[in-house]
């Protein structure tokens, strides 16, 4: 029973629901987000109005970011701001804590994208591309 009254206490906490000063004493801070959750009582509108503003100005930026598209550093920064933008929007209405991914499936996306990376950059390379294929192919084929 005590499990269950400690997630309700964290779902309300989540959704910016005011927590008993006592219970809210009583569990302890583990992380830096659970103190930034704790602290942000946000009401219902605040959320909706913070992620309507951040989702507006991100694509603003985003869409801006379209006239300075031949002066790469501009457009790099717009671009890059308006995403940013954009995806922290969401962080209004869910929080920040859930926004916080698997520590297995992030570290997948990281090794993924270092590949595309690399994948990327052996196409300025004559028959790089090919040569690692046939190497890959090589390296992990069970035909004897």
């Amino acid at each position: 029973m005590e499990k269950m009254n400690s997630a309700v206490e964290r779902m309300k906490m989540l959704v910016g629901m005011e927590v008993d000063e006592e219970e809210a004493s009583a569990q302890q801070s583990d992380s830096f987000i659970d103190d930034f959750n704790r602290n942000c009582t946000l009401s219902t509108t605040q959320r909706f109005y913070g992620f309507a503003i951040c989702l507006a100005s991100g694509l603003a930026c985003t869409l801006l970011s379209m006239l300075v598209f031949f002066n790469p550093i501009k457009f790099g920064i717009a671009f890059t701001l308006g995403n940013l933008l954009a995806l922290g929007s969401t962080g209004f209405l869910i929080g920040p804590k859930r926004q916080v991914h698997n520590k297995f499936l992030t570290l997948f996306a990281i090794i993924l994208e270092f590949g595309a990376l690399i994948w990327y950059s052996l196409s300025y390379i004559p028959f790089a591309r090919s040569m690692v294929s046939k190497v890959m192919v090589s390296c992990f084929d069970t035909d004897f």
